[in-house]
């Protein structure tokens, strides 16, 4: 099996270069990793005591950085190393502030984690939430690296949980200690042995409690807020928008600000077209009066959650596609009621929030339509389940604590 395996990477490795000829994505994939030992040789030296963890994109980043944090406080003298799989998550945090050295990790073959361990040398090594990649694992194993899981999630449908999953359960094996968000994730990997694990929960919610601690003012946004009720729409797709502008253009008393998933010029001019509504985008509000515009066209990234710190109502994009909705919670950390799609069953934090009714879940025109109207025109249904949500988000906080608990206790 591990023949096959090893075979089907190199293979991949082949055609990821004649697509990355014609796709802009995969030619970030391919050609980032081309000096990745190059920046590490560079960077780490072999007297170097090192810690590393890989994101396999921008999400399980951001849901480590809580840990990342904690550990660059308790090891000062570490330099702290970040891979991600996907140039989604590289792109935009290559040059933050928690890494010591931030690079894409190199396809799994054996020479690649060997060479990998052999200039990083880390102490401990965490896995985010998932990806779980043979080679990699099995190197750490031989070379007695501490390795953990954090924020891990596991489902009954999964190869692990399989008769015929024996090659991804041994990928397990190698794994010191899992840290997994729910009971359900801890009573699969005991079915099959795996005892050292516990339910720590998901350290996304230090990372959206954190937030609150932080400078979310904009003064771009408030002047164009200008004290109206604001629904913000973040991360949205085409499907979504389908709903969002036929109301949106209706609408009278209310602002607008989007935020799309995609922000390529093309498909923002395509939806400002769209809009009836007076619009203006974020590349253009240099020297307007933004109080004066309906709708704010968000054709950046990295300002979605300040933005959200505005919102009267948030709408989340994604629940009309596959997987489904994006990042519930950070809009829910500053108590602000959430409409999604229906597709969010895949998500525990929206599934919970569905139930307990602080996000309200739409199929169709007609729901998206009574769901807005129900809260812009009842402020004490608007403010409830706004409580909701926040409250949320601090009952389920203390993941990082209960990792660097036991980190802390089992460095020996």
């Amino acid at each position: 099996m591990f023949f096959c395996y090893n075979l089907l990477v190199h293979l991949a490795g082949f055609l990821l270069k004649i697509v990355a000829w014609f796709s802009p994505k995969i030619k970030l994939f391919v050609e980032g990793r081309k000096l990745v030992f190059a920046t590490l040789s560079s960077k780490i030296s072999t007297s170097d005591k090192t810690i590393w963890f890989h994101a396999a994109s921008l999400g399980e980043y951001e849901q480590g950085l809580p840990v990342m944090e904690k550990i660059k406080e308790k090891f000062p003298n570490h330099k702290i190393i970040v891979t991600f799989f996907s140039p989604s998550g590289y792109e935009v945090r290559k040059n933050n502030t928690v890494a010591d050295v931030t690079v894409y990790l190199p396809l799994d073959t054996k020479s690649n984690a060997r060479q990998f361990l052999k200039l990083t040398h880390p102490e401990m090594a965490f896995f985010i939430k998932y990806e779980y990649w043979p080679n990699y694992l099995n190197e750490l194993k031989k070379q007695n690296i501490k390795t953990y899981l954090i924020s891990g999630i596991f489902r009954e449908k999964q190869s692990f949980f399989k008769w015929y999953g024996g090659f991804y359960r041994n990928a397990l094996k190698t794994f010191n200690y899992f840290f997994v968000q729910n009971e359900s994730s801890k009573n699969l990997l005991q079915s099959i042995r795996f005892t050292k694990v516990k339910v720590s929960g998901d350290t996304r919610f230090d990372r959206v409690v954190s937030i609150l601690e932080r400078d979310n003012k904009l003064d771009f946004i408030e002047q164009f807020k200008n004290n109206t009720t604001t629904i913000i729409i973040g991360s949205s797709w085409p499907k979504d928008e389908e709903l969002l502008i036929p109301y949106i253009n209706q609408s009278q008393g209310v602002k607008f600000i989007i935020a799309p998933h995609n922000i390529k010029a093309e498909q923002i001019q395509n939806l400002k077209a769209q809009l009836k509504k007076k619009t203006v985008l974020f590349s253009e509000k240099e020297n307007q009066n933004l109080a004066e515009f309906d709708v704010f066209l968000i054709d950046t990234i990295g300002i979605l959650t300040k933005i959200y710190s505005y919102a009267d109502i948030a709408y989340v994009g994604g629940g009309f596609g596959n997987p489904g909705v994006h990042n519930l919670l950070e809009p829910a950390t500053f108590g602000v009621p959430i409409v999604i799609g229906p597709n969010y069953s895949h998500f525990a934090e929206a599934t919970a929030l569905v139930n307990i009714k602080g996000c309200l879940s739409i199929k169709n025109q007609d729901e998206l339509n009574q769901t807005f109207d129900l809260l812009l025109q009842n402020e004490d249904e608007r403010y409830e389940k706004g409580h909701i949500c926040a409250t949320f988000v601090q009952m389920n906080k203390g993941a990082t604590a209960t990792i660097m608990n036991y980190i802390c206790n089992n460095q020996a």
